[in-house]
This record gives structure tokens, sequence and C-alpha cells, in this order.
């Protein structure tokens, strides 16, 4: 069975930063790309970053872009999210989905399998 779980969540201040990571588990195979989701209150779910397994392709939403980074570990089938320079607006569940086949990386159709969510607040 198919497992993502993401952790590293938390309340921080503005300006701080988080770093999380999604840990799979019960496949054999390298999935075609990792991506990283977040939702806030009231909002739809909304695209934040996504990485090609190979690592040599990555992509982010402009609300976060220069202030993440997207990274994975092969060996250790990991992924992380590095945000830095939070903001209030980055509050939200940030989920972390595994996709099978091809699409675009910025939709959430593209990803199979979901973790069940981190909660990431920011205070200021």
């Amino acid at each position: 069975q198919v497992q993502l779980v993401e952790s590293g969540g938390g309340l921080v201040q503005v300006g701080g930063s988080l770093r999380l990571a999604c840990a799979t588990s019960g496949r054999t195979f390298s999935w075609s790309a990792m991506g990283w989701f977040r939702q806030a209150p009231g909002k739809e779910r909304e695209f934040v970053t996504a990485i090609s397994w190979s690592g040599d392709v990555t992509y982010y939403a402009d609300s976060v872009k220069g202030r993440a980074t997207i990274s994975g570990d092969n060996a250790e089938n990991t992924v992380y999210l590095q945000m830095n320079s939070l903001k209030p607006e980055d509050t939200a569940v940030y989920y972390c989905a595994a996709s099978n086949g091809r699409g675009s990386y910025y939709y959430a159709r593209r990803y199979d399998y979901w973790g069940q969510g981190t909660q990431v607040t920011v205070s200021s």
C-alpha cells in the first residue's frame, strides 16, 4: 500500500523558515514527479512546487518563487520543501503528492497519491 507521510509543519513567526518532509513507502519504482500543494481555510488547494524524480526539473508557484526550494532524496524516498521568509499568507495545510504518469506539474489531477497534510501556521 502506497503511503505518503508529511512532517515538519508547525507554528513559525513571520520571516522564519520551515523544512517539510514527505516520506513515501509501499512502492518499488520511481515516481515521475513529486509535488507540494497547500490549502488555506476557505480557499481551494493550490500548487506550490514540484520536482521530476530525476531532480533536474523543478517548478514553483509565483507566490513562493525565491523563497521555496524543493529537493528529493531518492535513496530515502523522501522529498523536501524548504520555505524561507515565511509570510502570514503561507499559512495553510501543506500536502505532498506523487505522480505515476504525465501531465502538467501544476495541476492536482496529475498526481495519483496524496499525503494527509501538515499544518503550517505563520504568525505575525
